[in-house]
């Protein structure tokens, strides 16, 4: 099983913005569970506590490499990317076999 952690940071510095795009970023990302046939298990959401460190983290499972290049490719996936690409400032991943 390979999962696949991804954080953003949004770009926006205006609290009530930033919000309504983790909530954007979040919403589309977890309407892939249902679209993207390779995902084993996906969790998705904003930072509720306020840390400051990230504003939207994803896991995703899949069975293998191959699941997690056909959701990266995925054609619903990649419209999702150009509204995450458009509002974020800064993105960190890791994929490590669970």
């Amino acid at each position: 099983m390979i999962r696949h952690v991804v954080a953003w940071k949004l770009r926006t510095e205006d609290p009530a913005e930033r919000a309504a795009q983790a909530a954007k970023v979040s919403a589309d990302l977890g309407a892939l569970r249902e679209v993207v046939p390779s995902i084993v298990d996906l969790s998705i959401g904003p930072d509720v506590v306020g840390g400051g460190n990230w504003d939207v983290a994803l896991v995703a499972d899949f069975a293998d490499q191959a699941g997690l290049d056909a959701y990266q490719t995925h054609p619903d996936h990649q419209a999702v990317v150009g509204y995450v690409r458009s509002v974020v400032g800064d993105r960190v991943a890791v994929d490590f076999e669970v």
